[in-house]
């Protein structure tokens, strides 16, 4: 397949798988607390990882250690927190709305951090989808409950992984994306993951009921295509693409989210469905190309 049509399959996978992780979010925290959601997602997709990270040890980034830790603790460990916690505040549906502006951030860290490049157009598609975070920040949901901190607490996430995207853009893109995803998961993040899970107290709480069993279930789905695949395949986006082209993968994912959400008995006010629009109004504009004028 060539990169052209491989990027455009990779996108509309991610947007299914990522766009599912939020009501798989939801549904594992009918059994555990946010904190042991977010630690089992990392440990679960780190153990699954890590004979592939064995395998390829001698290819270990050692000179770019730095990278990777950033890259870690941004994309795939902070977020996996962020996200449950904010989740037991907010619908899925409103939590994949907001992950929604993750090309704005893109665009705001490139332009800090690694001088990528940034036209007018896309400057006024970042306030546009901006308002629309304000709106939804300050509309509050069904009950009239303001979700002023829940939408900041997804907003740090979105940031966490535009910060992750530009870092393994500019600096990791010679690792090839399943051994990046082995290494971050395997070799960084497989002892935080496991101590956050015991100050959880996960351990202490621990009673093999069928519950556990069907969150694990839960869990276990989203660690395995919502962590642990997806990261391959967004890594390997990254490779071939842009991390702005590989950021608009969140255009469609507040459509499965909101799909999932619907189904599962959510309800959006108008308020929050017009906030939404107008973020994704925003990423449209910054991502369409003007008409050329003779």
């Amino acid at each position: 397949m060539n990169p052209e049509k491989e990027r455009w399959v990779l996108l509309v996978v991610l947007s299914i798988i990522w766009g599912s992780s939020f009501i798989l979010i939801k549904k594992s925290l009918e059994h555990f607390n946010p904190y042991e959601v977010g630690a089992l997602r990392v440990l679960i997709a780190g153990i699954l990882l890590l004979p592939m990270a064995l395998k390829n040890i001698k290819k270990f980034p050692k000179k770019h250690l730095k990278w990777l830790v950033i890259a870690a603790v941004t994309g795939n460990f902070i977020p996996m927190f962020l996200f449950p916690i904010a989740e037991t505040r907010v619908s899925s549906s409103i939590a994949g709305i907001v992950n929604s502006m993750m090309p704005i951030f893109v665009i705001i860290v490139g332009a800090l951090f690694w001088k990528f490049s940034s036209t007018k157009r896309q400057l006024i598609g970042v306030a546009i989808s901006f308002t629309g975070a304000c709106i939804l920040a300050f509309s509050g949901g069904p009950s009239g409950e303001l979700k002023l901190v829940p939408i900041v607490l997804l907003l740090v996430a979105t940031l966490c992984y535009a910060i992750s995207m530009t870092t393994v853009k500019s600096k990791l893109h010679d690792i090839p994306a399943k051994i990046l995803s082995a290494f971050v998961f395997s070799f960084v993040l497989i002892v935080p993951s496991l101590v956050a899970l015991i100050v959880a107290g996960f351990f202490n709480d621990l009673e093999p009921d069928r519950g556990l069993f069907i969150g694990l279930g839960f869990v276990s789905l989203l660690s395995i295509f919502g962590t642990g695949l997806a990261m391959m395949l967004n890594y390997r986006l990254l490779n071939i693409s842009t991390p702005l082209f590989a950021s608009t993968v969140t255009l469609l994912m507040p459509v499965v989210a909101v799909i999932w959400g619907i189904l599962d008995g959510e309800k959006l006010t108008l308020m929050q469905g017009f906030g939404g629009m107008i973020i994704i109004a925003g990423l449209i504009f910054l991502r369409a190309k003007p008409s050329d004028k003779k």
